[in-house]
């Protein structure tokens, strides 16, 4: 990121904290599910919970979608035959129909306030599903990134994902929650104002709308 844009050698360092990201929350929500299936819950916290797992949905959504649209054709023109991207892609289409099911389960427990069993089994299948596809991608995708793409490609790669649209308010705060120091400070020399003012505003609002949720 901050060496010369040429070379190779790059760490995809955003993907990683994507995956991470990812799966703190799958854990936390499939946790949260287990315990409330089959209880009925306050209106406004089931409301609150509903929301975060649709947006969760909506985050998983894009980050395949991105690395479909984005991500595959980079690595493939860069690695050529040393990449094989089938299987992972073949995940990716599993992925849709099991996010459906569970917006229609959030949807549910929205408008009734009872915490539909079949929500938490979704959910649970959604993050075993997600933590073996994450493992095999990392395996097999992130040496292929580190050793083909070069830096100037990657940082196309990362930028044109952030003009997919998603929603900053949700994802900014949960990277940083898994971020090291030495990523923090990484994301504070590249970031600027614009990242300085993110890290002011947007973890505060969304530690209260954790604290709804995971109360």
């Amino acid at each position: 990121m901050t060496d010369n844009a040429n070379t190779t050698e790059t760490e995809p360092t955003g993907l990683l904290l994507a995956h991470r990201a990812m799966l703190r929350d799958l854990d936390r929500v499939a946790d949260l599910a287990a315990r409330e299936a089959g209880r009925r819950l306050e209106r406004r916290r089931a409301a609150a919970v509903a929301d975060y797992v649709t947006d969760l949905c909506d985050s998983i959504h894009h980050h395949h979608s991105a690395e479909d649209e984005v991500l595959w054709p980079v690595l493939e023109r860069s690695a050529g035959a040393h990449v094989d991207l089938t299987e992972l892609t073949d995940d990716h289409a599993v992925l849709d129909p099991k996010l459906a099911r569970i917006r229609d389960g959030a949807a549910s427990l929205r408008a009734a306030g009872l915490f539909p069993a079949p929500l938490a089994a979704d959910l649970a299948d959604l993050r075993d599903t997600l933590r073996e596809h994450i493992e095999d991608e990392e395996r097999s995708i992130v040496p292929l990134i580190r050793r083909y793409v070069t830096r100037a490609d990657w940082s196309r790669v990362e930028a044109t994902i952030r003009k997919h649209g998603a929603k900053m308010s949700f994802e900014v705060p949960r990277i940083l929650a898994v971020s090291t120091d030495r990523e923090l400070a990484e994301f504070r020399a590249e970031g600027g104002i614009p990242f300085a003012v993110m890290v002011r505003v947007l973890p505060p609002m969304f530690r209260r709308r954790e604290r709804r949720v995971f109360a």
